[in-house]
């Protein structure tokens, strides 16, 4: 019976990236959690015999020592279908698929041949279930709430149970009981599968059952019973693709012209290759339309796919292949996503090294009850990897999906090709780029005005070439999407990172090119609802866009001409027709060390006639996104923006407290500060408090497109200026507080009361009036409301010395009440700001995400900034020459003598 355990030498699997993925990473897994089994599972068992006897009988042991078989992945199942109840009704409608994978980390032979002992780990992902959990008095504590809402409602887990049982790998039986880890420790399941050692493509498929036992209540685990149906992975009999190639049924695509890569020159192994290239479109050929176009069967009713990804089960040396054909449409997407029989074919292939394509034959599989099976073997496939692309043709998987019957028997379906995603998941290093339409874009060029070369613009292989991008025009407004070289030259353009000066390391090797250089690019624009792009087109969300042409380096003009692909409405099934290469895209960039938002500016046209359907309104584009190094000039403003936030917070708490230590010193002089200006500063420091620091951090850069590492540092920066912020408005509490008690303990200094009145009485018209001017600007020019006030209230704080000099004017005050430090440190404080402005207005480095003197905050430009600066300077002034010479010192003689005789001490004797 060793011959159960010793693969045939012919076969060596290749483990690709997929299978490492499911198979050695749960078994490692399992291999953790077997250690740490003794903490986490219950010591109430469950019995084998009571469960299983009836399945497979618990054999005789073998005498010590046992010792484990040596074969990795003795008995897996991996992602299997799991149907409650033996129904799909509930899976149709679940949110995330349900699945089931075993993965053995440990088999023992035992006292009866063929027979096996298995442990194994059973991991169920996307099963809903309800249990209470109690937490024996502990707090759950949040710290921060979280940026990403999470959903409520349905919780869908993923569990996992230690399992053990015994396998008869001639019956093809297996019986499986165990517990669940960690928080399931009590609960108990019992596995059940018709598991066979050998396979062909008709008994591949793995049914079985899985269920709870022993749940005393309703707080503990318990599960239905459960249906699954799985593909097995041991040893498997080629033999439908053998008979079909001795019959030549793939003969019919011998005279295909394409020049195909062979296995030697993908530089990775095929079945990486296929399952690399992602999600494959289906193309629906012309005699699909005079029948049916289902290529699943009647089973689904007239669901017609168009898109279809490889799911590899198995790779050998020799060139046979076992893979998944997975199918699904816009809403179906079922990439990446567990099994599911209902839109899956079961495929077996060997690749044809004379023709350089990969041959399959397909089978349907079908549920009856709880029981799947495989059906109508007559669906064949053929693949190939062009070497070379062209803008019409850039699919680095193409192939035909045909069905072997004639058109008349049931299950028969016309011609599909199948392609790759254009534009993406390139995976050969060889693979060249054939410019088939230069000389047509040249010619529609010709007519195009090209701006006046001056700067230094971007190199063609530069990363600052991909950007994002919006777009409208008369129809459709706030399309967004990006653009991206494919190849310069005949180099493919890699990019290695947002912020790398070049987007390819060998960049150096490439720098020969020539002022004018050849370049294919991708363009992708979508929008949140459908729209009508053109007659023909209707009911759409995305563009792609397919270009080649020619990009000045010394001018920074691009202009191509492309081929437009539209994301067709669900359940329309797509033609070859529906290419149009009648497209003119136009694009200028910006010198690189421009400081306009928006750097690259664009067209896309149609070059067809207005009446004709397949005509569109062009489209204006726009870059969203900046150059790699403004990004990095971006960053470097940033940092030294929140440096200068916290500087100045800083600098204001160290400024209220020397005024404190100064009324300490000078208890006289506190009644003689204004009131009126000490509530303007505290609620200046206050408003802050209130509003949300972070959205004003995060949305500062997360316009920028380019990787910033520094969210961390932005977000421990933003509890250092809460903290100190709270601190400034503290300290500007407590010196209102003492000032207030200070002139309420003093009869006598009901006088300085008069005086604040008055303050407020003639500040609050000037204040209001500009409240008024702050309202109806931005309504003429369509702005935010909110905005204008915000910039007034900074106003009104750059200006905080307004009320003391008018206090001190009233009460004719020469006494120090404010500290030289305090009024002419918070004035810098407040005028730092303004002469950053007028710097960075002047530099080079590119302004629209702010931390540090926001315009949204407070009146910013050359005027202003010189306005508040030379008003705050004068106001310094005022204050030291009042409270050196009195509070009216400035003031015309017949206006003081006015004042002198307002000022009359009232006094009664009796």
């Amino acid at each position: 019976m060793e011959i159960l355990f010793t693969p045939p030498p012919s076969r060596s699997p290749i483990i690709s990236a997929r299978t490492l993925s499911f198979s050695i990473f749960p078994k490692f897994a399992a291999i953790v959690l077997f250690l740490h089994l003794p903490l986490t599972c219950s010591s109430d068992e469950i019995s084998y015999s009571d469960h299983c006897s009836a399945v497979v009988p618990d054999p005789p042991s073998l005498p010590e020592p046992n010792h484990p078989i040596d074969e990795r992945s003795f008995l897996d199942l991996r992602n299997a279908y799991v149907y409650l109840n033996g129904s799909t009704a509930k899976q149709a409608n679940s949110v995330i698929p349900r699945s089931l994978s075993l993965n053995s980390y440990r088999a023992y032979r035992t006292g009866k041949d063929a027979v096996f002992r298995i442990e194994a780990s059973l991991s169920l992902t996307g099963v809903q279930y309800s249990r209470k959990i109690t937490r024996r008095g502990l707090r759950l504590v949040h710290i921060r709430p979280p940026k990403i809402p999470l959903r409520r409602g349905n919780s869908w887990n993923s569990i996992s149970f230690m399992v053990k049982g015994v396998w008869d790998s001639i019956a093809g039986k297996l019986c499986m009981v165990g517990s669940g880890v960690d928080k399931l420790s009590s609960s108990h399941v019992v596995l059940k599968l018709d598991y066979m050692n050998s396979s062909n493509i008709f008994t591949a498929l793995v049914n079985g059952t899985l269920e709870s036992v022993g749940a005393k209540n309703k707080s503990e685990f318990n599960l239905d019973l459960i249906s699954i149906l799985g593909v097995q992975g041991r040893y498997y009999e080629y033999g439908l693709i053998d008979k079909e190639v001795e019959s030549n049924g793939f003969s019919m695509l011998d005279d295909m012209s394409n020049v195909s890569f062979g296995l030697e020159e993908l530089d990775q192994k095929m079945c990486t290759y296929i399952q690399f290239s992602g999600t494959i479109e289906l193309e629906y050929e012309s005699d699909c339309f005079g029948v049916s176009c289902n290529i699943l069967g009647r089973e689904n009713g007239n669901f017609t796919p168009s898109m279809m990804y490889f799911d590899v089960i198995e790779c050998l040396d020799d060139g046979r292949v076992r893979v998944l054909l997975v199918f699904g449409d816009i809403v179906h997407n079922v990439y990446r996503l567990p099994f599911q029989p209902n839109v899956t074919l079961i495929s077996e292939g060997i690749w044809d090294e004379k023709r350089k394509r990969l041959n399959m034959v397909a089978c349907r599989i079908s549920t009856s009850g709880e029981y799947g099976f495989v059906r109508d073997c007559s669906i064949r496939l053929s693949v190939r990897f062009p070497a070379r692309l062209t803008l019409r043709d850039r699919s680095a998987v193409v192939g035909e999906l045909w069905s072997s019957k004639s058109a008349n028997e049931s299950g028969y379906f016309g011609r599909v090709s199948v392609l790759s995603t254009k534009n993406k998941n390139t995976r050969s290093g060889r693979l060249k780029y054939e410019y088939t339409e230069i000389e047509k874009a040249g010619r529609a060029c010709a007519n195009k005005t090209v701006q006046k070369g001056g700067g230094v613009y971007p190199g063609p292989y530069s990363s600052d070439m991909r950007f994002d991008l919006d777009g409208r025009n008369k129809k459709v407004q706030d399309l967004w999407g990006y653009a991206s070289p494919y190849f310069v030259d005949n180099w493919f353009y890699k990019l290695s990172s947002a912020l790398a000066r070049e987007a390819d390391p060998n960049w150096q090797g490439k720098q020969n090119l020539s002022d004018v250089t050849n370049i294919s690019y991708v363009l992708s624009l979508s929008y949140p609802v459908d729209f009508e792009l053109s007659r023909e087109h209707k009911q759409i969300k995305t563009i792609d866009i397919s270009a080649e042409g020619t990009y000045n380096s010394k001018t920074g003009h691009l202009c191509m001409t492309g081929c437009l692909d539209v994301v067709l409405p669900i359940g329309t099934v797509r033609r070859k027709s529906l290419l149009d290469c009648k497209v003119l895209v136009d694009i200028h960039y910006s010198p690189l060390h421009d400081k306009k938002r928006n750097s690259i500016k664009g067209t896309i046209e149609s070059t067809r006639d207005k009446s004709d359907r397949f005509y569109f309104e062009p489209f204006a584009i726009t870059a969203n996104s900046i150059y790699a190094g403004q990004a990095k000039e971006t960053i470097w403003r940033m940092d030294l923006e929140i440096a200068m936030v916290l500087i100045s917070s800083t600098l204001s708490c160290i400024f209220t407290g020397l005024q404190l230590l100064h009324v300490k010193n000078h208890a006289d002089g506190v009644p003689f500060i204004s009131v009126v200006m000490l509530v303007l500063l505290t609620t200046g420091h206050l408003i802050p408090l209130l509003l949300n620091f972070e959205a004003l951090f995060m949305n500062s850069h997360s316009n920028v497109n380019a990787r910033i590492d520094s969210d961390g540092w932005l977000e421990v920066n933003e509890v250092f200026v809460r903290v100190i912020t709270m601190v400034a408005f503290l300290l500007e509490v407590r010196l209102l507080q003492v000032t207030c008690s200070a002139r309420s303990g003093d009869r006598n200094r009901e006088n300085l009361w008069k005086s604040d009145k008055k303050v407020l009485y003639l500040s609050s018209p000037l204040y209001i009036g500009g409240g008024l001017i702050a309202w109806f600007v931005p309504i003429l020019k369509n702005r935010s409301l909110w905005g204008g006030f915000k910039s007034y209230a900074g106003l009104i704080l750059d200006g905080f010395l307004l009320p003391q000099m008018l206090f001190n004017i009233f009460s004719d005050s020469n006494v120090k009440a404010l500290a030289t430090p305090f009024y002419v440190g918070t004035t810098l404080v407040r005028l730092l700001p303004h002469a950053y402005d007028l710097y960075r207005s002047r530099s080079s480095i590119l302004s629209f995400n702010y931390i540090y003197a926001n315009p949204r905050l407070d009146y910013y430009s050359t005027a202003w900034d010189l306005v508040i600066s030379i008003a705050g300077l004068v106001f310094v002034a005022v204050i030291y020459l009042q409270q050196r010479y009195g509070g009216r010192c400035l003031l015309p003689k017949a206006l003081w003598q006015k004042f002198s005789y307002e000022k009359v001490p009232v006094s009664t004797t009796v």
